[in-house]
Parts: structure tokens; sequence; C-alpha cells
């Protein structure tokens, strides 16, 4: 039996763990749950699951949340240290971190320092602090296993050769909505057409970063620290169909690939049941009809967010902090209409740019730069 807490249970990675938990009744239990605010979807997980322990950051609902609302199997508590709570819980043996953004670096923190299998989704836990984080992991004996489509490929891929034998590895990207539009187009992009993503269904933010292919950005970063490769050794292409993964390229030619839908419950599901495999609740490739797999190499004029990516995976230190941060306010203005779709990579750019870089930082150090750069682009984006 895996015992799990869901970091993020009602967004789109938490949805999906519960329902793989849910297939699995007789192998998996799901504990612990934890949310920023939407407490009457967590309830009806709570409900449909009685896990033990439920934690919603937003202390301010404690007051505003009917009696009755939550199954007396429950403890539900309030706050940031509930969520720690929920991330360390004892009884849990497998942690799925799913909180989108900087927010979620604290639970996946607690839950590497506790020594649990954590199933990383939140992808800026190491884009922020990743040598610190794989650090951790070595001392307490944690297993980090990612729960990224990407990563979770690159992950499965790994097993079929020796780490020494690893050239590259090759992440794909759908390439959004906008792959094929006109340059000249771009500077018009509504978010209601950043948000139309033609193979996943995402959050708001995580679709947003697709569009602008900061999230492969991102991605490059994260597997710089979870693989422990260079940043040569890391490539991009665009891969429409969302079908491939990503591969591994060894040093003798051969690629291994992870093919499969594009649907999250696969990777949530393996990182739970690592290294065993159980019967999948996935969509299934059908191959008795035909279909086609393209690659392209991408635009760096179309995306110029994704050298950004590059450029942080050779530097290292503070500077994945100062972009995630910059990037997360950038979409958050584009969404509310203050700041047009190009101008997302040029603030994120300039406020990398102007920060004071140190190769060595402490967490605190990072997450006083995380503030830093999210008052740096806040000016960027009203021109103050």
């Amino acid at each position: 039996m895996k015992r799990i807490a869901v970091l993020g249970s009602t967004g789109s990675i938490g949805t999906s763990c519960c329902d793989v938990a849910g297939a699995h009744p007789s192998s998996m239990q799901i504990v612990a749950l934890a949310t920023r605010s939407r407490w009457e979807d967590m309830a009806a997980q709570c409900w449909r699951f009685k896990p033990a322990f439920a934690a919603i950051a937003d202390a301010n609902l404690k007051a505003r949340i009917p009696a009755g609302v939550f199954p007396p199997e429950t403890e539900v508590a309030f706050g940031d240290d509930a969520v720690i709570r929920a991330a360390t819980f004892p009884e849990a043996d497998v942690v799925i971190s799913g909180i989108v953004g900087a927010a979620g670096l604290h639970g996946t923190w607690a839950a590497v320092e506790a020594g649990k299998r954590v199933g990383v989704a939140n992808k800026e836990t190491l884009v922020v602090a990743g040598p610190l984080v794989m650090e951790l992991a070595k001392k307490t004996g944690a297993e980090i296993i990612p729960v990224d489509s990407e990563h979770s490929a690159v992950f499965q891929a790994l097993d079929c050769g020796r780490r020494e034998d690893v050239l590259r590895i090759i992440l794909t990207a759908s390439g959004g909505p906008f792959r094929s539009w006109p340059l000249e187009k771009l500077q018009a992009v509504t978010p209601k057409e950043a948000l139309a993503h033609p193979t996943w269904q995402m959050g708001p933010k995580i679709t947003v970063d697709s569009a602008t292919m900061m999230n492969k950005a991102l991605e490059v970063i994260e597997a710089r620290w979870l693989f422990d490769l260079d940043a040569s050794q890391i490539a991009v292409a665009i891969h429409p169909q969302s079908i491939v993964h990503s591969m591994v390229e060894f040093v003798d030619g051969s690629v291994i690939a992870q093919m499969s839908p594009p649907d999250m419950k696969l990777p949530i599901q393996y990182a739970i049941t690592f290294p065993q495999r159980a019967t999948g609740v996935s969509p299934r490739l059908d191959f008795s009809t035909g279909f086609s797999l393209d690659f392209h190499p991408p635009d760096p004029e179309r995306f110029p967010a994704l050298e950004l990516g590059f450029e942080v995976a050779r530097r290292g230190g503070t500077s994945g902090a100062v972009l995630n941060a910059a990037n997360e306010v950038a979409v958050a203005r584009f969404l509310a209409g203050s700041l047009s779709f190009p101008q997302i990579a040029r603030a994120c750019r300039e406020v990398l740019e102007s920060h004071q870089f140190n190769p060595s930082p402490t967490l605190d150090e990072l997450l006083k730069l995380d503030a830093w750069a999210r008052e740096e682009t806040e000016r960027w984006t009203t021109g103050s």
C-alpha cells in the first residue's frame, strides 16, 4: 500500500493524482491533502478518500467554512504551517508536489527534508533551488522522482543504459498555439488565445508558459540539476503531437524515447509505483490507425524565453530564482491585460540581467531575491 500526500490537490496535477489513487484502491491510499483556497473542491476529495489530514493555506478561510463540510475522519488545519504538516505527514510514503509556482518550494523542501519520496510536478522547486534541493535529498535519503511528462520520460529512458554513456537528452515541446503564427501577429496575442493549448489541459500560468516556451526554459534548468547534466547536454525539439515526451541519446547514437498520449496520470502513477509498473488509467496509443510524429528545431526569434533557460542552466547560482519570479509576475500581468505577450520574455531578461548574481546562495538568499525580482518586474511592467 502506497500512502500518498497530495500538495495542490485541487489543481490539474492534484486531481489527476486523485484519479490515479481512486483507480488503485487496493494499493494506493490518500492520507493527506493540501490546497491554497479551493476548500469546496477539497472537501469533495475528503469525502471520497477520507484522508486523516487536510490543509488549507489561506488561513482567512477558517471562519468562512461551515461546520460539517469535511468528513469527521479528516482533521482540517489552516495556514502555511498546515501545508508543511501535510508535506511531512508521518503516515505518507509519497508526496506529490503539485503546487504551482515558487509557492510550492516550501512544501517540497519540507518533504525532502523529511526523507519522503517526492513526486515533483512543481518545476519551480528545482529552478529556484536545484543544487540545494538535490544536496538535501542526498543527506536525508529522500527520493526525487519527476512528474513532469518530459522529465518522467527522461527518467524512464535513462534506465536503458549507463549514465556515463549518456550523450545528451532531448526535451520535446508542443510549441504551443503560436508555433506557426506570423511573428508580427504575436504582438497582439490575447490571453484567451494564449490559453488555447492545442494538446494539453493545464492551469492558466503553465499554459501561458507553454505558449512563450518559458515552460521549456524552466524544464531545461530543472533537468540540469535533476539529472546532474551540463547545459550543453540538453536540447529541445518542437514536437506538435506531444506523443514523444522526451528522448535520451547515448554515445553510440541510440536514441531512446518514451511515448504515450498526452495525459499526466501516467507520469504521476509511475512516480508512485516506481520501480514497479501498474495497470494504467491513461489513454493508450492506437497503432491500428495511422499517425505521424514530427520534430522541428525551435525558432529562437519566436521563442526568446527558451534561450533564457539555457543561460540560467549554464550560470546557476541565483539566476534561476530571479528568472522564475520575474516570469510569474510577467505572466500574471499579461493575463490581467497590462503586459503584451512579447513583453513577458523581455521583462524577464531585463530583470535577470539587472540582479546581483551570487554563484553559491543560501536558501534564505534565494527567497529574498525571489521577492526582489517580483518587485522589479512589477516596476518594469508598470513603467515606473
